[in-house]
């Protein structure tokens, strides 16, 4: 069974091209899901790449908006 590699903060923040304080503050707010062992907050691969497609679906969606009213 291959091992899943969970994220840290950093490295979402590294994947986002964000800093590390607002990649928690994604994560705290719930809009990436993350995983908690013990005190150490994670994120699944899978879910990063979930949000990363939501977001660019809702970009899309808000510039054809756009499009359309000019």
């Amino acid at each position: 069974m291959e091992e899943e590699q969970l994220l840290k903060s950093e490295e979402v923040a590294h994947k986002l091209h964000v800093s590390r304080s607002f990649a928690y503050l994604l994560m705290k707010r719930g809009d990436i899901p993350t995983v908690r062992i013990g005190t150490a907050v994670r994120v699944r691969p899978e879910d990063l790449q979930k949000y990363i497609v939501e977001k660019a679906s809702q970009n899309e969606s808000a510039v054809s908006l756009i499009k359309q009213k000019s």
